[in-house]
């Protein structure tokens, strides 16, 4: 499994709204993620930080993001630091260290 942090950062006040937006988040989306090969992605907030969390099977495919990933940005450029084109501003953050108690000998 192939997992894929960044950081990307809201813009004050909007906390709230970004919770909202992602408590409805569009269901083709959903399936949009799932098409493109996505496991689990999860998104967890340290004041105005976000800090993304993506697993998936296989490296996702080099190709121009889907229209309704282009939507989705669009909508959520007022709450985040984005990118003239709406994407938002990801840092991706180095793997330093991973725990794994499945993958341990029985004998640890």
């Amino acid at each position: 499994m192939i997992r894929r942090v960044w950081l990307m950062t809201l813009k004050p006040g909007c906390e709230a709204e970004y919770k909202a937006r992602h408590d409805a988040i569009w269901p083709e989306l959903l399936d949009l993620m799932r098409a493109s090969g996505i496991r689990n992605f999860t998104i967890h907030r340290h004041g105005l930080t976000l800090i993304a969390i993506q697993d998936r099977d296989e490296p996702a495919a080099v190709s121009e993001p889907d229209p309704i990933q282009w939507r989705w940005w669009a909508a959520m450029e007022p709450l985040m630091e984005c990118h003239p084109d709406s994407r938002p501003i990801q840092t991706e953050v180095e793997d330093v260290f991973a725990f794994h108690a499945a993958t341990l000998p029985k004998d640890h």
